[in-house]
């Protein structure tokens, strides 16, 4: 594969997390994604905020053999970043404001955050339907991430739920992954996985061109 070339408006801090930038679409299964599971189609968009995070958003509506959208499934949204120490250039809480100075001004900067296996750590806050909201950490090496949650809110009402992990990765220019859910007993079983294409690049769905 040929490596991305960043572009020079990109936080700098989200250049491990570039890879993932754009909007992609796709299909999956539900389960294990054996022959027989649920099949799902599948919007998500990874954006630029300008910030030093990434905006996510997820769209997913079940649908027949065929890819044809049956009805809605589910919406996420959330924010990712590199897990770092909190400076003054960064944002909150709520609206209070940064300094105008990023904490890292260069892609060689961040690059000093990097494990000795040339992975970064990094953060997701993920919110779907059902008053469920989870904290995510986990670990980003090239075009392939790991996360497990730390932290699962529920509302009163909510599903129980007690935690998850997910696994992203690049592989010939599309975007695969996986997402387990932990049972009652602590196991980690299947519970849905897709493979999604690109639909817009980075530029594209940033909020700097959008604006």
């Amino acid at each position: 594969m040929a490596p991305m070339e960043l572009p020079t408006d990109l936080t700098p801090e989200l250049a491990p997390l570039y890879w993932l930038l754009g909007s992609w679409r796709g299909q999956g299964r539900l389960g294990s994604g054996e022959q027989d599971d649920p099949i799902f189609t599948q919007d998500v968009t990874f954006r630029d905020t300008g910030l030093e995070f990434v905006e996510y958003r997820a769209e997913t509506w079940l649908a027949d053999e065929a890819g044809a959208r049956l009805r809605p499934l589910s919406v996420e949204t959330g924010f990712w970043s590199l897990d770092r120490a909190r400076t003054d250039a960064d944002v909150g809480p709520g609206l209070d404001p940064a300094d105008v100075v990023p904490a890292y001004k260069s892609a060689a900067e961040v690059d000093r955050l990097a494990e000795q296996d040339g992975s970064f750590a990094i953060t997701a806050t993920i919110t779907h339907p059902g008053s469920i909201s989870e904290l995510y950490y986990g670990k980003i090496k090239g075009p392939q991430l790991q996360l497990a949650t730390d932290a699962v809110m529920r509302g009163e009402h909510a599903a129980e739920y007690p935690g998850a992990s997910r696994m992203f990765g690049l592989v010939n220019s599309q975007l695969f992954w996986r997402w387990d859910l932990r049972a009652a007993d602590g196991e980690m079983v299947p519970h849905a996985s897709a493979i999604l294409d690109r639909t817009a690049s980075a530029e594209e769905v940033s909020a700097k061109s959008t604006a």
